[in-house]
């Protein structure tokens, strides 16, 4: 192994770049939380999903800014700590780490129960563990390595949900005497309109919207190895959301055209429903084969931001010193090795509850995600408040319509925060969330010593170390 001092590899392309994100953001969120988000809005469920993806736009381009103008390790937990200061970096860097192992173990869980749609007789946890161990060793090889893995995962995802659209398409067209072409697109306003549970129904959506689109961030964490950030970056921040919205807008259009909205959830999840309208006799197999495919990838790629994410935090003294190191591949082997130890607490869960555990893992991951945007804003905000008239004419990615959309992307999430309140279902995540920030304040001021000084863009120096009891 390298000395702790060393540094990652830089092997990342934008090609990479752009499926890593979109391994993140497209997994179980669409494939099956869409059909709860379909159940509470109706039909506005599209409006809640272009309004989202404007967000996470807005989100990226300003976190694009920060990476393309000092592209490091740590990314915007670094950046929170360099213009609002060192608990903020804290508290972001480890919201982040808690919001990826919470969404794993749900990726986890859900990669067990879709394996038990063909071994119904081997329990669920002997699945969940053997995907940690095979995503962990993934994750210890040459980061080019597991940028192909990535890249082939999101490209069998991609391509389902596009042959999805596509045969939606043609049911719409031509029916194939199995729907109506007289109808149209009426299903869209039918089962009371566009708005059919009111806008109670519209905002209660909102919470489900925002998690789908959780971990498009990771485009920020990939900077610190991509091979030429001023280029890469910039290419991935603007497809991924235009992506993001096609995938899910489109796609969500095209099922609730062909069904109507009030019928999806009772017979299944959306995507078995558009394979059974074009008549395909294996799509339960084939539906499986491409959940499977999405679990994998967004384990993937998670495993991969939370762990950058640590050995950014170490490097500024905010985590263990232990996690700086670096195998003689250039990969942080530590951190994958807390993230696959961390996620066998699944394991541990889907021995004792798998009935109920995929409900309560998966119900507290939004505070964190939107937690960690409020964060991503918040410091570009600074960042730019910190700027000179010259230096921020020399941005090379600057976010547009500066100050409005940042203000107008942070008043948004805030009010989702809000609405997690007033939500039985929605209302444990705001209280684990409020109880983990209180604990973090309360381990910053009792172990970490702020550094002084900002972690250099080539991350080469080690930082002070977390003072343990």
């Amino acid at each position: 192994m390298k000395d702790i001092s060393s540094t990652l590899t830089r092997g990342l392309t934008a090609r990479h770049i752009r499926f890593i994100a979109l391994g993140s953001a497209i997994g179980t969120g669409l494939f099956y939380g869409s059909a709860e988000a379909i159940k509470k809005a109706g039909p506005s469920v599209l409006l809640a999903y272009l309004i989202g993806g404007a967000v996470i736009f807005i989100v990226l381009r300003a976190l694009g800014e920060m990476a393309v103008r000092n592209p490091v390790s740590g990314s915007f937990g670094e950046y929170a700590s360099q213009h609002i200061g060192p608990l903020a970096g804290f508290l972001t860097g480890w919201t982040y780490v808690f919001e990826m192992v919470i969404v794993l173990l749900a990726d986890t869980t859900a990669f067990g129960v879709y394996m038990g749609f063909w071994y119904p007789d081997v329990p669920r946890w002997i699945w969940v563990l053997a995907i940690v161990f095979f995503i962990g060793a993934i994750n210890l090889l040459n980061v080019k390595v597991f940028g192909e893995l990535e890249f082939w995962f999101s490209l069998v995802k991609v391509v389902a949900i596009i042959a999805m659209i596509a045969g939606g398409i043609a049911v719409l067209i031509w029916g194939f005497g199995i729907h109506d072409t007289s109808s149209g697109l009426s299903n869209l306003n039918a089962g009371g309109g566009f708005f059919a549970n009111g806008t109670g129904g519209f905002l209660g959506c909102f919470a489900i919207v925002m998690f789908a689109f959780g971990g498009s961030e990771i485009i920020g964490v990939t900077a610190g190895e991509a091979e030429d950030p001023e280029r890469t970056i910039p290419r991935a921040i603007n497809t991924v959301p235009a992506r993001i919205m096609l995938f899910y807008i489109l796609t969500l259009a095209v099922i609730m055209a062909v069904t109507p909205w009030n019928q999806i959830g009772d017979e299944g999840s959306p995507f078995v429903q558009i394979f059974d309208s074009l008549g395909l006799s294996s799509a339960a197999t084939v539906l499986n084969i491409v959940v499977i495919t999405a679990a994998l990838s967004a384990i993937n790629s998670n495993i991969f931001g939370a762990g950058r994410m640590m050995y950014g935090m170490a490097l500024r003294g905010q985590a263990p010193a232990v996690m700086r190191r670096v195998s003689g591949n250039g990969v942080p082997w530590m951190t994958v090795v807390i993230m696959v130890s961390a996620l066998l607490v699944g394991v541990v869960l889907n021995y004792l509850i798998p009935d109920r555990v995929f409900v309560v893992i998966a119900s507290i991951a939004t505070f964190a995600t939107v937690f960690v945007w409020l964060m991503i804003l918040l410091s570009h905000f600074r960042s730019r408040k910190q700027l000179s008239a010259a230096e921020t004419a020399e941005l090379k990615f600057p976010v547009p319509f500066w100050p409005y959309l940042p203000i107008a992307a942070i008043a948004g999430l805030a009010f989702v925060i809000l609405l997690l309140a007033f939500d039985a279902d929605t209302r444990v995540a705001l209280v684990v969330g409020a109880v983990w920030l209180v604990l973090l304040t309360a381990a910053f001021r009792l172990w970490v010593r702020p550094a002084p000084q900002p972690v250099p863009a080539a991350l080469t120096e080690p930082a002070p170390e977390i003072a343990l009891p």
